[in-house]
């Protein structure tokens, strides 16, 4: 495999496995050298055509152990974490366009395009903002480096924005992917937060990808 691999990153601001993986998955990107093809994805339409249910249509037993699974994990990647954040689920279009406003003018590489993406998961999970509302997102993009007014402007008007969304839940939709956050490496997807060291693994080994085709 390249030693600089590339990894689509298909995620959600409203997604917590996301935000519990995002600093481990940024320091396996660095160790590693890797690009990371940002792409945010309306996760509550993954969910609906995939069999999945926002958390408040779960089971008692499944959201009741749903804090279990969050506490651990809290502890093993020692971040901070809001277990029931009051806007949750906000709808996180809107700071997803200013994202890929963002890449559009500066690239999936650039420092503070990165920033925006890992601060859009703290804003909702450690902090206990609303990434629904427009002060929050201009203040998480000035956060990150970014012109953040310039960028909701073009984030409310431009619809070819909304249409790079769609496009992507639409892509996620097509290769079969049913939540977040997924990473994939030459073709093979990586589902949870927990597959971070089976994707590390594959970079440093070198081993091919697992891809399995549809014999029917």
């Amino acid at each position: 495999m390249s030693s600089s691999p590339v990894i689509e990153y298909y995620f959600s601001f409203i997604s917590l496995w996301s935000y519990i993986g995002s600093r481990r998955f940024q320091r396996l990107t660095q160790e590693t050298n890797a690009k990371v093809i940002l792409k945010p994805i309306d996760l509550m339409y993954i969910f609906s055509i995939s069999g999945g249910l926002p958390v408040k249509q779960r089971s008692t037993q499944r959201q009741a152990y749903r804090l279990i699974e969050m506490e651990r994990w809290r502890r093993i990647r020692d971040i901070p974490i809001v277990p029931q954040p009051k806007y949750y689920p906000a709808d996180p279009s809107l700071a997803h366009r200013v994202l890929l406003a963002a890449i559009e003018e500066s690239g999936h590489d650039d420092h503070s395009v990165q920033e925006y993406a890992r601060l859009g998961l703290e804003a909702v999970w450690a902090r206990e903002l609303n990434i629904a509302d427009q002060g929050t997102i201009v203040g998480i993009a000035k956060e990150a480096g970014l012109d953040g007014e310039r960028l909701l402007e073009r984030a409310k008007s431009e619809s070819v924005l909304a249409d790079q969304e769609a496009a992507l839940t639409k892509e996620a939709e097509e290769k079969q992917y049913f939540g977040a956050p997924l990473y994939s490496l030459h073709g093979e997807p990586f589902w949870g937060q927990d597959r971070i060291e089976m994707l590390e693994d594959v970079i440093k080994s070198g081993r091919e990808p697992i891809v399995i085709h549809d014999t029917e």
